[in-house]
Order: C-alpha cells, then sequence, then structure tokens
C-alpha cells in the first residue's frame, strides 16, 4: 500500500485519463496506418508505431497498478509533532554544519528539485518518526550522516 497527497493521485489520474483517450487512440491510429502500407517485415514505420504502442500501454498499466494500491492521505490525521508523510521537515547535518528543508513524500511523488525526497531513501527512512531536538542517523553510500532536526511542520 502506497499513500499519495491528494495532488499527486489527481495528477496520475489525470495522466492516465489522457494516454487512455487522447494518447492511445492516436498509437491505434498510427498502426493502423503503418500496417496498411504493406509489407511488415521491411517496415520500419510499423514497428516504430509497435514499440511506441507497447510503451503508451506499459505506461497505463503502471498507473493503473499505482492507482490501484494507493490511497490518498489527508494532513489531517497524520501526527503534527513527528516527522511523517507530507512533513516539511528542516534539519541541520551536523558534520558540515549545512541546514536542508525536504518533504517527506511517497516513492511516486519524489522530486528533489522541487524538494520532495521519499520516505523509503536513507535520508528520508531515518528521519521518520523523529521529533524536533532529536538526531537521525542516515547511511548514505558515503557513510553515515548526522541529521539534527530543527522544525517539522504539516501543510
Amino acid at each position: 500500500m502506497e499513500y499519495l497527497s491528494k495532488q499527486r493521485y489527481e495528477e496520475i489520474t489525470a495522466e492516465l485519463k489522457h494516454l487512455i483517450n487522447v494518447v492511445y487512440p492516436k498509437v491505434k491510429d498510427n498502426l493502423a496506418e503503418a500496417r496498411a502500407q504493406g509489407d511488415l517485415s521491411e517496415n520500419a514505420g510499423y514497428r516504430e508505431a509497435r514499440r511506441i504502442q507497447g510503451k503508451t500501454i506499459s505506461r497505463i498499466r503502471f498507473l493503473q497498478k499505482v492507482l490501484e494500491h494507493s490511497r490518498v492521505i489527508t494532513p489531517d490525521v497524520l501526527p503534527k509533532d513527528r516527522v511523517c508523510l507530507l512533513s516539511h521537515v528542516e534539519f541541520t547535518n551536523l558534520s558540515t554544519n549545512t541546514r536542508m528543508k525536504f518533504e517527506i513524500v511517497s516513492p511516486h511523488e519524489m522530486d528533489l528539485e522541487a524538494g520532495k525526497i521519499s520516505l523509503k531513501s536513507p535520508i528520508g527512512a531515518a528521519l521518520m518518526g523523529k521529533k524536533v531536538g532529536e538526531i537521525a542517523e542516515a547511511r548514505v553510500p558515503t557513510g553515515t550522516l548526522r541529521l539534527r532536526i530543527e522544525s517539522i511542520t504539516l501543510d
């Protein structure tokens, strides 16, 4: 079971509807057009259309599975004093004295550029369940990071 924010759930739903209602019909039309050109063994257009069809079907199935095994979580039910899913956490890396702020999200929402880290990442997993002032130890490829939690907020 995966938990998603309402926003991400809606984004996935919209992408799935777009693929099913807009993209896939075009893919089918392109495939039919390529098939009508004759000899399929030497038809590069047909092979390309089949490849695109496979990628589209694969993406549709993936998104369907994500939605099937996901639930929307609302911040109202989450603890406000501990790091949890959808928490905005500000912490200090004690070895470099660098402050960072990230939102803890599901793996399907992870986006480092937007400041979102997965709860399954080494840092996200280490922060989960901690309170302000506690120190989390995250095992990363370069060693162990000691992170002091400075603040926790839920939006």
